[in-house]
């Protein structure tokens, strides 16, 4: 027995002698399946009252006593919200052992793999391991090495986004970086200390009150010539909210609010391991929003790497202040396509809850293909608006901009514009506002952190330049 080898998290297996049959069964292919069983095995089914309900399990005895068939109730899969990842409930549900899926019609055998990989994922680094999972064999016509190469982006993301600020500050995000760096043969190149407070001011004042010094990290990968896509994600790992303080129960998870830079790193993570035709990089403004005698106050001005002077409205509002900076440097070379992604505001969460991430873009076409990536992938997102008429809620009296507009309207749309300012000659640019959290535990998607759109972005990539994931 032998796996796909990949370097973080669970793997398929590439066979597996006496491997378990799994069954799916959908609502309406039940009375056939049933019907085909063993007269034993159907009086178990009935006698437990299995039906094929979504999510439904029934284990079901073999001729030696053994398991011999695990039956998975799909329900109604032409139903509006199916959930996709169904299959991602068996690894919490199975006993240990090796199992596989059994051919069945319309059955996207892939996707469920994927889901029972990212189903499978725990994290255990504060804790004593728990029991063995269920494997998985790789169903038949599945890239095995490549489902479990976004399976393994997927779980080194989530573990970066579940490690708490004690044990992950800006030298650990910029560790993380040089270790991928390391793997695929990719540059890196680290602004800090005074280089910082000069070339990149917003991100130097937003990280200058933490004992951990802030950091501009920048990854590049690829043929030169090749072309260039460029991601950018919010590193804050831990948020105080700074001088305008959050309260105790705003704070709690602000572990996650380097939840951007997570995701920008699996999805680079997964481009590079499909070798994509790409020149990537990988711009990740790294800094703790802590409070001392030295952190930036209301009503300071800074000037932006950009040029534009920026009024302090609100510390806490300090996500965009860093990535204006980082995205000025992004598209200072005018790339072919820019991603950026970040916690950025509560809007979004109010207006699409925690699992439907924001999205904004000025380009219509791209609008189009990241909405049908995220949907071929099940990473979901909504567009919300470019409101123009918005951006003059970010005027100041006494700068070019204020960064936290009062009256608590479209607080989402006012952030994208005030992210938008700062690119100016891309126009292929996309702005994600995610959450980064599983608030509870749904198939293929553990309670905890999560690095929502990093598949949409691969799965982007590949398509926009020639190669599906």
């Amino acid at each position: 027995m032998t796996s796909a080898q990949i370097p973080h998290g669970p793997a398929l297996l590439d066979a597996a002698a006496g491997a378990v049959p799994i069954r799916c069964v959908s609502a309406e292919g039940w009375k056939a399946v049933e019907a085909g069983l063993p007269p034993l095995q159907r009086s178990f089914a009935a006698a437990t009252g299995f039906a094929p309900k979504a999510g439904r399990i029934a284990l079901l005895p073999g001729e030696d006593g053994g398991l011999g068939l695990v039956l998975f109730g799909l329900g109604d899969t032409n139903a509006a919200g199916h959930d996709r990842f169904l299959a991602g409930k068996l690894p919490g549900a199975l006993p240990a052992g090796d199992y596989r899926f059994e051919p069945m019609d319309g059955f996207d055998a892939g996707e469920a793999a994927l889901a029972w990989l990212l189903g499978s994922y725990r994290f255990e680094r504060y804790r004593k391991p728990g029991e063995p999972r269920p494997r998985l064999v790789a169903p038949h016509g599945v890239d095995a090495v490549a489902v479990g190469r976004v399976a393994a982006a997927v779980a080194a993301g989530r573990d970066l986004v579940n490690t708490p600020a004690n044990d992950l500050g800006p030298a650990e995000i910029e560790a993380a970086v040089r270790a991928l760096a390391e793997r695929f043969g990719a540059a890196v190149s680290v602004t800090v200390g005074e280089a910082l407070e000069k070339e990149f001011p917003l991100v130097h004042a937003v990280g200058a009150a933490s004992p951990r010094a802030p950091r501009l990290i920048d990854l590049t990968w690829g043929p030169a010539d090749a072309p260039r896509v460029t991601l950018v994600g919010k590193g804050v790992v831990f948020d105080t909210g700074g001088l305008d303080i959050k309260p105790a129960s705003n704070m709690l998870l602000m572990k996650k609010d380097m939840g951007g830079a997570a995701a920008a790193l699996a999805a680079a993570e997964m481009i590079m391991g499909a070798d994509l035709p790409v020149r990537l990089r990988l711009i990740v403004p790294s800094v703790e929003n802590a409070i001392a005698g030295d952190a930036f106050r209301p009503g300071d001005i800074i000037r932006s790497r950009a040029g534009l002077t920026v009024e302090i409205g609100n510390t806490d509002a300090e996500g965009r202040l860093i990535l204006a900076d980082a995205l000025d440097l992004a598209d200072a070379d005018a790339p072919d396509l820019i991603l950026d992604f970040a916690t950025l505001t509560g809007a979004a969460r109010v207006a699409l809850g925690p699992d439907l991430p924001a999205f904004f873009t000025e380009d219509e076409a791209l609008a189009g293909a990241v909405a049908e990536a995220g949907r071929r992938v099940n990473d979901p997102v909504w567009r919300l608006p470019l409101h123009a008429p918005y951006a003059g809620q970010l005027d100041s009296k006494v700068a070019d901009l204020n960064n936290a507009p009062g009256g608590g309207f479209a607080g989402a749309i006012t952030a994208a514009l005030f992210l938008r300012r700062f690119v100016r000659r891309t126009r292929a640019h996309v702005h994600f506002d995610l959450y980064g959290w599983n608030p509870s535990t749904k198939p293929g998607r553990p309670e905890g952190g999560e690095v929502q759109t990093a598949r949409l972005a691969h799965a982007l990539v590949a398509e926009r330049y020639g190669r599906k994931p």
